[in-house]
């Protein structure tokens, strides 16, 4: 299979892979990771830019049905800042039932911009960068014992993309978000009750975009099945902020701190690869209300124009009609005058 969402839930799977320093920016930054990780180089990388022209609706694909996302208070995860992310644990006993396989849960974490730049998705939409972007990591566990067994294999992962704005608070969201200073550092963990996970995805599980795609981190195997939703879910920018200014990726007992934020991999080529929706061509309510509005102000605009410019037409049509009128008054009035001299 060949193959958007982008809410935005995600792997460009941080997972705790052993190997050679990598970061986003700098000597060990994304231009350089194929030198170290060469799948990083290779073929049906991730993330993508969705673009009109790549998507193919496919009417025989399933709304997104999930089982055990609503965990009981009683289990504990784990929290934790790897340094390039913020993950959270999971449970296997949450998993996607919507595939002929079984891909059960490991891990969910998150991508972001700044506080200067608020856009940090890994997937994009014609071209347009969401605040922030969540994974949701599964594994393919009818085949696999583990994720560590999964992650190389070419239909080892699933993962579930969400596209994260700026705008209401989001209380569910905030039952792991209030913990961040607990993990500010590299490599720290915490335990935090379990919560609703379901809460964390959009509405409309119905709608997304599906391809085949790689990790966005190394060692970038292309082992992902992405299901990324259409609909994105909202996060108040007070949460947005704790994202993107708490942290940092540098261990607590380092000299120098590295500020962790802007941890996003660019849009990767698309291979000649067909994105499949599950939602018709045609329908445009995937357009961004700026987009609509832009466009409503220029329909609105463009009308104004065209009445102002039959008025000014009727109007010179007008005034030439009376100009006819009062220069035949004028002749009419000089013909009498000349007959009365007469």
């Amino acid at each position: 299979m060949t193959l958007t969402l982008i809410f935005v839930i995600l792997i460009a799977c941080p997972l705790e892979f052993t190997g050679a320093k990598w970061t986003y920016n700098g000597p060990d930054g994304e231009h350089n990771w194929s030198s170290n990780y060469p799948f990083c180089g290779g073929a049906f990388q991730s993330p993508i830019d969705f673009q009109t022209q790549l998507l193919r609706y496919d009417p025989n694909l399933p709304p997104i049905q999930v089982q055990n996302y609503n965990l009981s208070t009683n289990e504990q995860l784990t929290l934790s800042n790897n340094g390039h992310s913020v993950q959270l644990s999971l449970p296997s006993h949450m998993y996607i039932s919507s595939f002929p396989q079984r891909y059960s849960a490991a891990q969910l974490h998150f991508h972001w911009g700044s506080s200067n730049l608020l856009t940090g998705s890994e997937h994009t939409v014609n071209g347009k960068r969401f605040a922030g972007e969540m994974h949701i990591v599964h594994f393919n566990s009818d085949k696999y014992p583990n994720i560590s067994m999964a992650v190389d294999k070419h239909d080892g992962l699933a993962v579930l993309g969400v596209f994260i704005e700026i705008g209401e608070f989001n209380p569910a969201f905030d039952k792991f978000f209030k913990y961040m200073n607990g993990i500010k550092y590299r490599d720290q963990k915490i335990q935090v009750a379990a919560f609703n996970i379901h809460a964390l995805l959009p509405a409309r599980l119905d709608e997304y975009y599906r391809y085949d795609g790689s990790l966005t981190t190394p060692p970038c195997y292309p082992s992902v099945l992405w299901t990324v939703f259409r609909r994105p879910v909202t996060i108040s920018r007070k949460q947005f902020m704790a994202l993107a200014t708490a942290l940092y990726a540098s261990n607590a007992q380092e000299s120098t701190t590295v500020p962790l934020h802007g941890n996003y991999r660019k849009p990767q080529i698309a291979d000649n690869r067909v994105v499949l929706v599950s939602f018709k061509d045609g329908d445009f309510t995937w357009m961004s209300w700026g987009i609509l509005a832009t466009i409503t102000v220029a329909s609105v605009l463009g009308l104004l124009l065209i009445i102002t410019l039959v008025w000014c037409l009727w109007r010179k049509g007008s005034n030439t009609e009376e100009q006819k009128e009062k220069t035949n008054g004028y002749k009419l009035a000089e013909k009498e005058e000349n007959i009365s001299k007469v």
